[in-house]
């Protein structure tokens, strides 16, 4: 059974009811029920189906924070192959909420940049929910400086609802941290891509996500705030997030027609939990293609993200 959401709620009740014949023919208290958990099944895709081909920004928020969407290391364990991670700034200490690393993909040696959420109550807090702190960023900065000398592609897997905003964190530098690694990535000499897989918030996300080619999963976010945060600015009242959500623009569609990102990589039906290595093995192929465009257009890796990123906004 899944987690599921208060607008799949229809969903939810027909997949109790398969749930509960598949278990009573299993008990043997119940027979000649094929037909019945056919027709329910039917039913229930058909809703799915209904419900997720109209998904308000409100609702693609909570597809994108859904608590058994695959996160970072699971594409990470996924994908990549000798997965070699590194810890520590050099300056002050580890930050598990960002993982870097280096390891091969298809066989080709990458960095990887990722912000990992965790999967239950004990590796959330060792992550501290994918909200990472000056050091985080700082280690993100050591790897694609390394990468950058000794000409190694980075991929960056984004999911976070923004960087760390704690006294501690502050005082250690937050926003400078988060602009040099920023700067660094505009600056690499080697080709990067980025996939928000779940939550892009503000310059938490954008810190590792500045990079030749930005992909958006179908149903993650990407924006300068929360919308809980922008409802409570804007008018004080965090209940109208709904609002802001849709005003905000955040979904991969509404960026994908600002020419904010490069593609929408499509999940299963349902969302990305519903089938993780679908999603996955898509998001694969999406990188791969993304590095042969890059190669194969033989451009000034650094000169491209300038031309990209000034681009926006542009009216002219």
């Amino acid at each position: 059974m899944f987690n599921y959401l208060d607008f799949e709620k229809p969903v939810a009740d027909l997949e109790g009811k398969i749930l509960d014949l598949k278990t009573l023919a299993q008990n043997g208290e119940a027979v000649d029920v094929a037909d019945e958990i056919a027709r329910l099944e039917k039913r229930s895709g058909d809703a799915l189906r209904d419900v997720y081909k109209q998904l308000t920004p409100w609702q693609k928020v909570q597809v994108a924070r859904h608590p058994d969407r695959p996160h970072c290391l699971d594409y990470v364990g996924k994908l990549f192959t000798d997965f070699t991670p590194l810890a520590g700034d050099r300056a002050f200490g580890e930050d598990n909420a960002v993982i870097a690393g280096f390891a091969r993909f298809n066989g080709e040696s990458v960095a990887i940049l990722g912000l990992e959420k965790g999967n239950d109550t004990q590796s959330r807090l060792k992550h501290n929910f994918g909200s990472a702190r000056p050091e985080g960023y700082r280690k993100a900065v050591r790897v694609m400086e390394m990468a950058d000398r000794f000409g190694i592609p980075v991929v960056s897997l984004v999911d976070t609802a923004g960087a760390y905003p704690g006294i501690g964190a502050e005082e250690r530098g937050q926003a400078e941290a988060i602009a040099r690694s920023t700067s660094v990535s505009l600056g690499l000499k080697v080709p990067n891509i980025s996939v928000i897989i779940g939550e892009g918030g503000s310059g938490g996300a954008i810190a590792i996500a500045v990079a030749n080619k930005v992909y958006m999963l179908e149903h993650s976010i990407y924006s300068v705030i929360s919308p809980e945060g922008a409802a409570s600015i804007l008018w004080r009242d965090t209940t109208r997030s709904k609002d802001a959500a849709t005003n905000m623009k955040i979904t991969a569609q509404d960026l994908l027609d600002l020419k904010i990102i490069d593609s929408i990589i499509a999940e299963p039906l349902g969302g990305a939990h519903r089938n993780r290595d679908a999603v996955i093995e898509a998001t694969g192929k999406q990188i791969a293609k993304g590095f042969a465009e890059l190669a194969s257009a033989g451009t000034d890796y650094r000169e491209h993200r300038r031309e990209k990123f000034l681009a926006m906004g542009r009216t002219l």
